[in-house]
């Protein structure tokens, strides 16, 4: 099946969890999407969801590791499509483990993925996007980890961090040229990551001096996705769809009422009452 309609988009990581509700969600409401994941032989659901809803969504093989992945599935979007709108660099996955447990292999593997991964799709877009009539959109998922450093996730905030540089930088580079850069931070949100994500082989010692406080921390975040109060990915994915559909040049969305409690503890507490907010939160066990 060759997509054909005017807005096209194409989402990173949709195999589950925001990349997966976020394509739909764009399907749904008239982008020619492309769901492109690492392993297209988990695109069985959401190629039967688009079946079913006669939505304009095919999954697509990209691995955002990988430069000839990438080339090849942009290459074929564009000859699809003649263009691309709206990119969502998802794809992502986190690392638990104190800095000092972690190896160098385990953090650039974190990098490479997190933060070059949404690099290396972007400047195979850019060319295309920068040249097509009406411009377009960049939408990096971030994170409120990209603002706020939490133990036990120095790499992953690390990755998130750069992003947020990285975005803000671009929106100056790409305003010339018509193409927007959004950042979504979400808080909490009810996915997979847990699942996903992957603890630093020294973190699971038991001798580690930082065992405890890894046990302590992954527990926490077990229980907060578990939390009722905690954002689902679709709610994530509507902020998304209407950050991409506004003509409001804001460069952040936060999604999740935690993530703006969050956000707004931040920037109007003094940086010494909310370093004790986290540890409280976070490293008291309370």
């Amino acid at each position: 099946m060759k997509i054909t309609q005017k807005k096209v988009a194409i989402v990173t990581g949709s195999s589950s969890g925001i990349g997966f509700q976020t394509a739909l969600l764009l399907a749904r409401n008239g982008f020619s999407t492309y769901a492109s994941m690492r392993n297209i032989d988990k695109s069985k659901s959401i190629t039967e969801i688009a079946k079913e809803e006669r939505l304009p969504l095919q999954a697509i093989q990209l691995d955002v590791n990988d430069d000839v992945s990438v080339t090849n599935a942009i290459d074929k979007i564009i000859e699809d499509g003649k263009r691309i709108d709206v990119l969502v660099n998802n794809a992502g996955y986190g690392l638990f483990g104190a800095l000092e447990d972690l190896s160098i292999e385990e953090i650039k593997a974190q990098l490479e993925t997190n933060f070059f991964g949404a690099i290396r799709v972007t400047q195979a877009v850019l060319p295309s996007m920068r040249n097509q009539n009406g411009g377009g959109t960049i939408v990096n998922i971030s994170s409120v980890g990209g603002l706020v450093g939490i133990p036990i996730l120095s790499a992953y905030n690390s990755t998130k961090f750069a992003l947020e540089g990285l975005s803000e930088s671009m929106s100056h580079e790409l305003e010339p040229f018509g193409i927007r850069v959004v950042l979504i931070e979400p808080g909490f949100i009810k996915t997979n990551i847990m699942n996903s994500s992957v603890l630093a082989k020294k973190a699971s010692d038991q001798k580690s001096p930082y065992y405890s406080l890894t046990q302590r921390i992954e527990s926490y975040f077990r229980s907060m996705m578990d939390n009722p109060g905690s954002s689902l990915p679709e709610e994530v994915a509507q902020v998304i769809l209407n950050a991409v559909t506004s003509e409001d040049t804001q460069l952040r969305f936060t999604a999740g009422n935690d993530a703006s409690a969050i956000v707004h503890a931040k920037r109007n507490m003094s940086e010494l009452d909310f370093t004790n907010l986290i540890k409280q939160q976070l490293m008291s066990g309370s």
